[in-house]
């Protein structure tokens, strides 16, 4: 080339191999993968751009515009991504979090019957704010999430939190722009969303409101049979207050974030400034950087008929006592017992996977040297003095005359 200039490498799906199917949705599948030149571990999300409408094309255009330029260590980050316009199909790379989501860890502690630590909850929304905070005061025209929900919320391996799925975001150019388009999570839209009126920056944080909410109580703070009845409930904006094991001034926070009116919500901002986040972790804690154990205590179940309860009844009261000595220890037993069977189940996985890496290089070596013995086969070179040849194929070519050598690899 001119100048001695290099051709910047193009990326395609051949610089990576595809692990295993992490989820599925409308347009195509999410997969874990291993970038070949430095074995890092990535997702993309392959989504058939064929299949989809101008304005699905657009989101698209938008999602990716927008991960591209943010940059913080609360987001997911943005890597690449492969157009394949054979298959009409686009690969977003980006930032494996192999912690899940939100979602998941919310799940997991209703089928077990245990409930989150105000510290872990306490860190995932300080970093859920700083997240917020970035989209919201950019320079070059803020972002709003507009689909804020515990899927959408990820966990990195020290179950730090990190914000992803820009589908639905929106770039406004002014601070004081609006927008009008009805998208969202119902569970976690906020009124004015849900009655289809204007919405700014604020909407975001009433989603993140009912998320927090839902990190403390396993339920949204409001909920319903049917959609009709949910919107009914959002403009009421009535909901029960926190379990009382949780701290009042995380209860205050929740419920400022769930005003009615966006002009009285906290921005992201205010409330990094708020005294709740600038508390030290506590030593069960541990730093910002230690994972968080899940505790075992106020396990009660919160039905229905409970759900829309006042403040200080019984299921609260009942919380309050499940504090004593014997039960922390029933606690740290059954912590250790879980740590052990992950750890376990990570070693699996990842000799799995080195049995896996193991067994395409030894493909990939018979394929070259099948090449090989064709090229031999042409010029009538004997493979068996070729130094270097592999032994454990040497012996199999003794005796072998070179008309059959190419039958010796399926």
């Amino acid at each position: 080339m001119s100048g001695g200039t290099r051709k910047k490498h193009s990326t395609t799906c051949d610089d990576f191999i595809v692990l295993e199917s992490i989820g599925t949705g409308t347009f195509g599948i999410c997969s874990k993968v291993m970038r070949k030149s430095d074995r890092k571990i990535l997702v993309w999300k392959e989504l058939n751009y064929g299949k989809m409408t101008e304005r699905e094309k657009q989101m698209l255009v938008s999602e990716v515009n927008i991960l591209r330029e943010l940059r913080h260590e609360n987001i997911v980050r943005y890597y690449d991504r492969i157009i394949d316009r054979s298959r009409t199909t686009i690969y977003i790379v980006m930032e494996y979090c192999e912690g899940g989501d939100l979602s998941g860890v919310i799940q997991q502690c209703k089928r077990t019957g245990t409930t989150l630590e105000e510290p872990f909850i306490r860190r995932v929304f300080k970093q859920v704010l700083l997240a917020l905070q970035e989209c919201h005061l950019r320079s070059s025209g803020k972002v709003m999430h507009r689909d804020l929900k515990p899927a959408n919320i990820f966990l990195d391996r020290d179950h730090n939190a990190k914000l992803g799925d820009f589908g639905l975001a929106r770039v406004l150019a002014s601070k004081a722009a609006l927008a009008h388009t009805f998208v969202g999570t119902p569970y976690y839209m906020s009124p004015e969303q849900i009655t289809e009126r204007a919405y700014n920056e604020k909407s975001d944080m009433w989603s993140l409101g009912c998320i927090v909410y839902e990190l403390a109580a396993l339920r949204p703070p409001f909920d319903a049979s049917c959609q009709a009845s949910l919107a009914r409930r959002i403009r009421k904006g009535r909901f029960s207050p926190l379990p009382s094991r949780y701290s009042a001034q995380l209860n205050a926070i929740v419920t400022s974030m769930l005003q009615q009116d966006p002009r009285k919500r906290p921005s992201a901002e205010e409330l990094l400034e708020h005294s709740y986040f600038a508390q030290p972790p506590s030593p069960r804690a541990g730093s910002d950087l230690t994972p968080v154990p899940l505790c075992a205590h106020c396990s009660r179940r919160i039905g229905r008929a409970e759900m829309w309860s006042d403040a200080g009844s019984s299921e609260e009261s009942s919380c309050s006592s499940h504090s004593s000595a014997h039960d922390k220890a029933a606690d740290l037993r059954q912590l250790e017992a879980s740590l052990k069977a992950r750890e376990q189940r990570l070693l699996t996985r990842e000799r799995a996977l080195e049995q896996r890496e193991r067994d395409l290089r030894l493909r990939e070596k018979y394929v070259q040297q099948r090449e090989q013995l064709l090229d031999m086969a042409r010029e009538r070179t004997n493979p068996l003095a070729t130094p270097g040849f592999d032994a454990r194929l040497q012996k199999r070519l003794a005796g072998i005359g070179l008309q059959e050598i190419t039958n010796i690899f399926p």
